[in-house]
């Protein structure tokens, strides 16, 4: 899938900020023709980014995720940043246990230059990126295999997951709530996140800050239940409280000259 362009990406933005943008105001804004506006939403809605409507778009409300190929759209560089610096606090040869999702996608793909990791997943994405490594052990759970996103899910795979106790877990979510609450769309997928926190020495959420945004149905858990939050910019002040009185050490892979993590 082809990378948003800089227009399209501040459409995005202007969606997400109004709620909506409509093909006259866009065009005025970015002085360009109504017809360049419209295959440019047109796009955006083919992705599952934005909702068609008669005259312009929506920003989705939050009651349905996003397809996974338009999620790798969407913050896909903090999301490569957010990879390599959760990747910078394991160790060779740790045992790991990585989710389903975008981010622990790119997480998995900075790994590859571990030695000796075993690394259990119930994300077949992720076990691809690993498995040609030489030196790591990967392992996949079994249960239901999600056709969107290829996320192993169900009662088998929460059993499996509690066979282990590993040194690590790399665990998304959907959406991160002003209270710290973390949430996702699929109660299945959340059942397996749980165990996946209960079954590791040191947990470790990565999210970008897009997932402060949006709302989602299921909890999974709390932000103070985490050892590490890695996120691609610094999050509001009540979140990094939140970080702060529960001893979650929160690490911002932020670009050069920002600030970039809090004890």
């Amino acid at each position: 899938m082809e990378p948003l362009t800089p227009r399209q990406a501040d459409i995005m933005a202007l969606a997400r900020q109004h709620g909506r943008v409509d093909v006259d105001g866009l065009a005025l804004h970015f002085t360009v023709t109504p017809q360049t506006i419209r295959k440019d939403l047109n796009e955006l809605c083919d992705r599952r980014l934005l909702n068609r409507m008669h005259g312009g778009a929506t920003y989705p409300s939050g009651v349905a995720n996003y397809g996974y190929e338009a999620r790798r759209l969407l913050a896909a560089d903090g999301k490569r940043r957010i990879g390599l610096k959760a990747a910078e606090l394991i160790p060779d040869h740790s045992s790991i246990i990585i989710n389903i999702g975008t981010t622990t996608e790119q997480v998995a793909m900075a790994l590859r230059r571990h030695r000796g990791l075993m690394v259990v997943t119930n994300n077949i994405n992720a076990a691809n990126i690993l498995r040609e490594v030489p030196s790591a052990e990967v392992v996949i759970t079994g249960g239901l295999v999600r056709h969107a996103d290829g996320g192993v899910v169900g009662e088998a795979a929460v059993d499996f997951i509690r066979q282990f106790r590993v040194d690590y877990a790399v665990i998304g979510a959907s959406a991160i709530d002003a209270d710290g609450t973390l949430l996702d769309f699929d109660f299945r997928e959340v059942k397996v996140a749980q165990a996946i926190i209960e079954t590791a020495r040191e947990t470790i959420l990565v999210a970008d800050a897009m997932k402060l945004e949006r709302k989602a149905p299921v909890r999974i858990g709390h932000l103070a239940q985490m050892d590490v939050f890695v996120t691609d910019r610094m999050p509001p002040p009540e979140l990094v409280d939140i970080c702060n009185a529960a001893g979650v050490r929160l690490e911002a892979a932020a670009v050069e000259n920002e600030q970039k993590s809090v004890a």
